[in-house]
């Protein structure tokens, strides 16, 4: 199987050679189980399974492979079998906060160009969510296409449309029914050799009814949506990567309800450009926006140029880029001052008996 059309190109070819591994071959990593990945190469889909010595030596969640990622494959004499040697340096990437209580990053895409940021215009639509998910695009490096599906389970798809092309001008947004095949002509434009397209949202959407009207065939399960709420079930367990005829790669991942950003703050800027643009005018430079005189954002939004809801969602999104490194600095704080009594308690005169 030839790689090109699954975005191998010299960039990635180059990286390859810089490393220097003997023997290795360039392999496209599909989808990912913790200790091995499911890869495909131009002998077609192997296990690539990953040392030991490269999951202990990783910093965190980000240095190991991902869907999407290229990597170094060392053949092993198992047939379609290798063993993953290095990770090629990603042109983009999808990196949240990942679930639990720990506050550690989590790839959830490598490579995509295009990010395909899925919302139903039934009981889930949230233009505070695709703000999220827009935002996490432009902090990966993709390009954000919003794609509002199921319009035909709304009664005014036109009002939530602009309501989106409000918050997000500087977004293509493209209106679709999968169930019916409507409304896809600009999404397989998007589609061509090389091109790694992957669609985001939450679960029940239709994202997996998306991909086979892409694709053309059936090759993801679909589920049901529960009436009461617009929600579904998760029919996709594990992100994946999905080769399509043609050229290009469709990238498919499980339903995500809510987007905690990893990154910086400055990548905020960019979803929330009015905003900051706004800020730019205010009185005073460290202006919070809450009741300092001069503040041009609260202006906007007594004259209802600015939803404040858009506002206090950038406020939460900063918080959150914020907290790891308040952690961070809370736990060197403590460390010093651990350091430091010990060194006081080592040069303390000791007590006679």
């Amino acid at each position: 199987m030839p790689l090109a059309p699954l975005g191998y190109d010299a960039h990635f070819a180059r990286a390859l050679e810089a490393l220097a591994i003997p023997g290795a071959i360039p392999a496209r990593v599909i989808t990912e189980y913790g200790l091995f990945c499911r890869v495909i190469t131009e002998q077609g889909e192997w296990q690539a399974d990953l040392p030991g010595r490269m999951r202990h030596r990783a910093v965190d969640r980000t240095e190991l492979p991902a869907v999407g990622d290229w990597v170094a494959l060392e053949p092993l004499e198992e047939p379609s079998r290798g063993l993953i040697r290095a990770v090629l340096p990603r042109r983009s990437a999808f990196i949240r906060r990942a679930a639990g209580k720990r506050a550690e990053p989590q790839v959830l895409a490598a490579n995509v160009d295009v990010a395909l940021l899925v919302m139903g215009l039934d009981q889930d639509f949230s233009v505070r969510r695709l703000e999220r998910f827009v935002a996490l695009a432009d902090e990966g490096g993709a390009r954000p296409v919003v794609v509002l599906n199921k319009e035909d389970l709304c009664l005014d798809p036109d009002a939530l449309e602009a309501e989106v092309r409000a918050a997000l001008p500087e977004v293509t947004v493209q209106r679709a029914c999968a169930v019916r095949g409507e409304g896809l002509e600009p999404l397989h434009a998007l589609l061509h050799e090389g091109t790694t397209l992957a669609l985001l949202g939450s679960s029940g959407v239709g994202k997996s009814t998306l991909i086979n009207r892409l694709i053309g065939e059936e090759v993801q399960a679909v589920g049901d949506v529960r009436a009461f709420d617009g929600t579904g079930r998760h029919t996709t367990t594990r992100r994946e990567l999905i080769p399509v005829r043609g050229g290009g790669v469709l990238l498919d991942t499980p339903g995500l309800r809510e987007v905690q950003p990893w990154g910086r703050e400055e990548a905020l800027e960019k979803t929330f450009d009015d905003i900051f643009e706004l800020a730019a005018g205010c009185r005073f430079s460290d202006c919070r926006h809450l009741d300092e005189p001069g503040c041009a954002v609260r202006a906007a939004i007594e004259a209802g140029t600015l939803d404040p809801a858009r506002l206090e969602n950038l406020r939460r999104m900063q918080q959150e880029v914020q907290a790891p490194d308040r952690r961070a600095g809370i736990q060197a704080s403590a460390e010093r001052r651990r350091l430091e009594q010990a060194a006081a308690r080592r040069k303390a005169p000791k007590k006679k008996r």
